[in-house]
């Protein structure tokens, strides 16, 4: 494995703020993990990556330090983690990270890995952490084998009982995960709109479906939806900077609450490199 690429420049319409940003990423030393830099600012402001600085989890992840902060963070940081990269420089201009093409493809085909897979951990879940909300739920189970469950369950059709598993060790992140576009329903852009969300989301980078399926097809894969969320899920518990090896399972979760099982993690694991100061 190999975690070192060349640094590149992205630029492209955010999510939610619907403006054009740019990043540039370069490498970083192991001890660094992923830190962003908002160099749009006075005194360019760095803002770690790690569950500490997590400042809002609605419809994306933000981070903050102080009052610099950076939004829409998950699929750049899967993408790292997922290709193996320890430490990453993270140069923002701007309050977002671009969404592209609403998944992490664009970051991985940049990073250019010659053999992109996650890191190996040195340390493990020993004993079941879970967090819940109604019937949402995020865990950690032990596990010989790193691999990553979700499950979602929407009252769309082409969006229900939706289940998928990935093994690392035995598919690639590039082409299992990466491509994985985010989605959103037709029936919800207006409210989300006037919440100030979502100003840059088209169906050119995300699907959109209503009651009667798809609007902008094909999708990359039969079951992309439910991939995209486990994109999201790793792209969160990278926080951690060193994920345990274990089983990671969510059904019908959200940012907050993979926020809330990397935070447990990371107090179970207090004396260990997880908590990144």
């Amino acid at each position: 494995m190999s975690d070192v690429f060349k640094p590149f420049v992205v630029s492209g319409i955010t999510l939610h703020s619907g403006e054009t940003t740019t990043v540039r990423v370069s490498p970083a030393g192991e001890e660094e993990g992923y830190y962003f830099v908002r160099v749009d600012l006075p005194g360019k402001p760095i803002i770690k990556a790690n569950v500490q600085s997590v400042v809002s989890t609605t419809l994306s992840t933000e981070l903050g330090e102080g009052e610099a902060k950076i939004r829409t963070v998950e699929h750049l940081l899967a993408a790292l983690w997922g290709c193996g990269v320890k430490g990453a420089r993270i140069e923002v201009e701007g309050g977002e990270i671009p969404l592209l093409d609403g998944s992490a493809l664009v970051w991985v085909e940049k990073l250019n890995l010659t053999n992109p897979f996650p890191p190996k951990s040195s340390i493990a879940i020993k004993e079941p952490i879970w967090v819940g909300r109604g019937d949402s739920f995020c865990m950690a189970l032990p596990c010989e084998e790193m691999r990553f469950t979700y499950g979602i369950d929407f009252p769309y059709p082409v969006l229900q009982n939706q289940w998928y598993t990935w093994y690392p060790q035995r598919e690639s992140f590039q082409s299992a995960i990466a491509p994985a576009r985010t989605f959103g329903f037709a029936d919800q852009v207006t409210k989300l709109r006037d919440r100030g969300l979502i100003k840059g989301g088209s169906l050119d980078n995300a699907l959109v479906c209503d009651g009667n399926g798809w609007l902008n097809p094909p999708l990359r894969f039969d079951n992309e939806a439910v991939r995209h969320k486990l994109l999201d899920f790793i792209g969160d518990l990278s926080l951690l900077k060193d994920i345990p090896t274990g089983h990671y399972i969510a059904y019908k979760a959200s940012h907050q609450l993979h926020w809330e099982l990397a935070k447990k993690i990371a107090l179970y694991c207090l004396n260990s490199p997880l908590m990144m100061k």
